[in-house]
């Protein structure tokens, strides 16, 4: 077994959004650090380390990289390969088993990777959550007669992973049957709804809340509030995320006190008590009811696009809490951050989140004094020279400020000098925290 240094570390992270932008910036600033690899990564993350063409389900060809470079940490971005099982293929192999993997088992990833698994959890924990219950094809009419009990709203979410588009919220109970008809019977979300969670409605302003645990303790990062929905005034569909900022108004001293003891304390000692190592981020999607928070979805990794509004607040080494995390030494690790607010707008690609062109150049990446750029949908062309767009959701523009308004105001001064083709950004984030 190799001895791990405690410097120069060779770290891996998996993933090519601008959470894993916002990630790896924080990273190269750890005296720990010799050499940052991204897979994919984008054109952002290369500027910071060494993009490498890997594709981030393929284990076989991770594991090859990880020997052939050295690897001593590995980082894992998205959800995708956690509910697959990349973590419990390294504590498989005797060649990779001594590596840390930053991300749960495949068993702990089951918290984002099925939706009638985690409303379980939170049933067998007294955990607030909505009032649910879970049907399959076989049981389409029970889901029926289960719709016609509830008040509209009516809120369905399919099971499994579904790219952030298995979740639909209907005000007519008929349209709410054939919904459920068309995610069950035909599969509208694949194998994703195979099951489908309907759940109660629930009205509150909703907010993230994240930690990194190495399963027995915990840091709590800053909280954020994102905006999932493309149009100003929250219209239109939903998208990957518009935008986010931290720290949220009413996430007082008072209002986490009661997410420490009613949620994050049970989440983590539920996991324990059920036998699930878990050794990474939870990502507690919560909802304000009353002054109470409730657990709307549970996600086994950092948000996106909250991410870029929490990481620029943390002080400290990033690489430095992950392996204290991975030697399970959190409760020595004490995370402070800034005190000031935090705004990230994304920009995107026009006709997001339906059909959009890929390829168009950008310009105005000049870095700037008050504001971070992390990239999210991008791509750089070696011989051109030239960043081009590679996605729906294409930049975050980040700043601080000595209040909400002054952050955002930051962001809106640094989106206005980016450009490409059909390029939009709403210019409304934050506005209903209200004094912005």
């Amino acid at each position: 077994m190799r001895v791990k240094p405690e410097v120069n570390l060779n770290c891996l992270l998996l993933g090519s959004g601008g959470r894993e932008s916002a990630l790896a910036w924080k990273l190269v600033q750890s005296p720990m650090l010799h050499k940052l690899y991204i897979a994919p990564g984008n054109a952002g993350t290369g500027k910071l380390g060494t993009n490498v063409t890997l594709d981030i389900l393929d284990f076989e060809a991770i594991k090859r990289f990880v020997l052939e470079y050295d690897i001593d940490f590995v980082i894992v971005g998205p959800e995708e390969p956690l509910v697959k099982g990349i973590h419990d293929f390294f504590l498989a192999d005797n060649l990779l088993n001594d590596i840390p993997v930053i991300g749960p088992c495949r068993q702990g990833a089951k918290l984002e990777g099925s939706k009638d698994f985690a409303k379980a959890f939170m049933t067998r924990h007294s955990i607030p959550t909505a009032a649910y219950q879970s049907f399959t094809p076989a049981s389409l009419e029970a889901g029926f007669r289960f719709l016609e009990k509830l008040k509209p709203p009516y809120v369905l979410k399919a099971d499994g992973l579904a790219a952030g588009k298995g979740v639909v919220i209907l005000n007519s109970l008929p349209e709410a049957k054939q919904e459920l008809t068309a995610m069950l019977r035909d599969l509208k979300f694949g194998a994703a709804s195979g099951t489908v969670v309907i759940e109660e409605f629930l009205s509150g302003i909703e907010l993230s809340v994240f930690v990194l645990t190495d399963g027995k303790d915990y840091v709590l990062l800053p909280e954020a509030k994102d905006y999932k929905r493309i149009g100003e005034g929250d219209t239109g569909p939903n998208t990957g995320g518009m935008g986010a900022i931290s720290p949220v108004p009413f996430a007082d001293a008072d209002f986490m006190q009661k997410v420490r003891e009613r949620i994050i304390g049970p989440t983590i000692a539920g996991l324990a008590a059920e036998g699930i190592d878990y050794t990474g981020f939870i990502f507690f999607g919560l909802i304000n009811v009353g002054g109470d928070p409730v657990v709307i979805e549970y996600n086994v990794r950092l948000g996106d696009p909250e991410t870029e509004a929490v990481i620029p607040r943390m002080k400290g080494d990033l690489l430095e809490m992950l392996r204290a995390t991975a030697q399970g030494k959190l409760s020595s690790y004490n995370l402070s951050f800034d005190t000031r607010a935090c705004a990230s707008v994304m920009l995107v690609a026009g006709g997001y989140p339906g059909s959009y062109q890929k390829g168009l150049e950008i310009s105005g990446l000049e870095p700037t004094a008050e504001s971070y750029l992390f990239h999210a949908g991008t791509s750089y062309n070696e011989i051109t020279k030239r960043t081009l767009t590679n996605g729906g959701r294409v930049i975050a523009v980040s700043a601080l400020g000595n209040t909400a308004a002054d952050a955002l105001a930051a962001c809106y001064r640094g989106a206005q000098k980016i450009k490409f083709d059909g390029i939009y950004f709403r210019k409304d984030i934050g506005r209903d925290l209200g004094n912005l």
